[in-house]
């Protein structure tokens, strides 16, 4: 299997009302999240990278025009039980932070080996549940971003 991009996109899916859909993961049970994925290669997109995860984890086919790109990036330390599926001496993963609206009674289909289960939860709420500081600092700006 090749080495993971240390490139990656968050997704921050939510409905008109701000409640944020929250995705448990199938390798680490009760570690909560928003979309996440690396680039598949190096000359993919942002956007499209942004709307291939989205839904290869909810099933949402997501329309590149609807994602909002915050124009903001992340860098952070790789877990170490994570560093294995990156290529030797990387530590270090950057971030892009997107956000999409859909309607709360979209049907999501998970993908099984990913993801457990999912929520959907006022802001607030899912910005606590978060495992990564980073998610659940996207969460917390989500009212800014799309009510300017």
């Amino acid at each position: 299997m090749p080495y993971k991009i240390p490139h990656s996109v968050l997704v921050v899916i939510h409905s008109p009302d701000l409640q944020v859909l929250l995705l448990e993961r199938a390798d680490h049970p009760g570690y909560w999240q928003s979309v996440t994925g690396s680039l598949d290669h190096e000359e993919e997109s942002l956007v499209l990278a942004a709307c291939r995860e989205v839904q290869e984890e909810t099933g949402l086919v997501c329309d590149p025009m609807r994602l909002l790109d915050w124009q903001q990036t992340n860098e952070y330390e790789i877990f170490a039980h994570w560093r294995h599926r990156y290529a030797p001496g990387v530590t270090h993963n950057t971030e892009h932070v997107f956000s999409v609206c859909v309607a709360r009674d979209a049907a999501i289909q998970l993908a099984p080996r990913e993801h457990l289960q999912y929520q959907w939860l006022p802001w607030q709420d899912a910005a606590e549940r978060c495992f990564s500081w980073s998610n659940a600092q996207a969460i917390q700006r989500l009212p800014q971003r799309v009510n300017p």
